[in-house]
């Protein structure tokens, strides 16, 4: 608008345009929206992950416990 009041003018010169750059601020608008609800989902996966990384390697560190208690009766017992 500012466009057509600085220069003059019809108004069916600039409407498409501003129309255009008003589907542009709009679309902008979503892409933002989008980016931040993308952003958070990453996070939240993220935290997922690292949770599942600690839950692998108690498990990594029970069989390897289990395995050397294992090998220490063994040991245990055919020292008797």
């Amino acid at each position: 608008m500012s466009a057509r009041r600085a220069i003059g003018g019809s108004r069916y010169l600039y409407d498409s345009f501003e129309a255009a750059q008003a589907r542009i601020d709009a679309q902008e608008r979503v892409f933002e929206a989008r980016k931040e609800a993308l952003e958070f989902r990453m996070m939240r996966l993220e935290g997922a992950l690292e949770r599942l990384e600690k839950r692998l390697w108690v498990a990594v560190f029970g069989v390897v416990a289990g395995v050397l208690l294992h090998g220490a009766l063994a040991l245990a017992s055919a020292l008797q």
